[in-house]
């Protein structure tokens, strides 16, 4: 598969975050099938950002071990012929996209064209053109009463990122790859709120998934226009009953193919790279959910819940409970018929 990197600026924006730094940036890292033995191998993130994204982390670990990981993407390869469904990533509230690659290669490798999107001064670890690698001015200002703007904020990056994807004019050189049919999009924490509430302005997204964030709320357009969407979280903190009451209050708006399930044993960084390379080091919590594990998890339902979405497969892992995956609970089921975006109908 090939990866290349866009950097996109909104000039209509100024940045929230930093207003003196001007216009609000994005990086975005598009995966997309690539012809074998094209293209040069695309390193996990470059060791300067892995050095900032440890340090604000406060990970004391060489900065070259986690830049060294290697990944299955080949920068700048020759792309496949055809079209192909786009999903969209937003990662979680400092952490950098690269924390989502194996996610993303994973639906790359399924048969989709992935755009994981940074969000300037969100996190630590992403070089930006001109100015290198940007500070997490963010980070200690988001909390309780700024959740909801970050979100919506976040939202207007996700959908300017579309614009410049699906437009007529776009920058991204192999933009005609993308069928502009099928949008997905999904997201970590921040990203998933970031996710939901993007799908309740922009209809041009027609799945989504909220990776263990929060939601937040979007009024009446909370119930999607009956699109669909998939909730899955740690079940120590969404289950129903749990601390975060969002989860229960999102499922009673959605009006459209709908699952909520819970990964017992998974922290809420489970969903994301972190888990599967804090297992390779040797520092699994020996009363959680193996990383190695995780990835599995999040990478069978995430990609079970766009193929069937978005590629028209049936999917019965998403059905219910399965033998195969004692660890995931799926916390409510509907009594009545919702039809997918695919055409077909299942029942939630």
């Amino acid at each position: 598969m090939g990866r290349n990197s866009l950097h996109l600026v909104d000039q209509d924006r100024r940045d929230p975050w930093a207003p003196k730094a001007g216009d609000r940036e994005l990086m975005v890292s598009i995966y997309y099938p690539a012809q074998k033995g094209t293209g040069k191998p695309a390193p996990y993130m470059s060791t300067e950002g892995a050095k900032a994204f440890l340090k604000q982390m406060k990970v004391e670990l060489p900065a070259k071990v986690l830049s060294g990981t290697r990944t299955h993407t080949y920068a700048d390869a020759k792309p496949e012929l055809g079209k192909f469904p786009l999903v969209v990533f937003s990662p979680g509230f400092k952490t950098p996209g690269a924390t989502l690659t194996s996610l993303a290669e994973d639906l790359t490798s399924r048969g989709s064209v992935v755009a994981v999107v940074d969000h300037a001064y969100e996190a630590a670890g992403v070089d930006f053109p001109g100015t290198g690698i940007l500070p997490c001015t963010a980070c200690g200002k988001v909390g309780p009463t700024s959740f909801q703007p970050a979100a919506e904020g976040r939202a207007k990056d996700l959908s300017f990122t579309l614009d410049q994807l699906l437009g007529s004019t776009s920058p991204w050189q192999h933009a005609d790859m993308i069928d502009k049919n099928k949008v997905g999009m999904a997201g970590h924490s921040l990203g998933g709120a970031s996710t939901a509430a993007t799908m309740a302005q922009d209809p041009r997204v027609r799945a989504g998934v909220n990776l263990d964030g929060p939601f937040i709320d979007s009024g009446s357009k909370s119930s999607l226009s009956g699109r669909s969407f998939l909730m899955l979280g740690t079940k120590a903190d969404h289950s129903p009953g749990s601390e975060d009451k969002t989860w229960g209050t999102a499922w009673n708006k959605l009006e459209g193919w709908k699952r909520w399930a819970t990964v017992t044993g998974a922290d809420h960084f489970a969903f994301t790279d972190l888990a599967p390379l804090a297992g390779q080091l040797g520092e699994d919590d020996p009363k959680g959910l193996p990383g190695k594990r995780a990835a599995e998890i999040t990478r069978d339902y995430v990609g079970a819940f766009f193929d069937q979405q978005l590629r028209g497969k049936d999917e019965p892992l998403l059905n219910g409970p399965s033998k195969a995956n004692p660890e995931v609970t799926f916390q409510h089921t509907s009594t009545r018929d919702a039809k997918d975006n695919s055409g077909t109908s299942s029942r939630p």
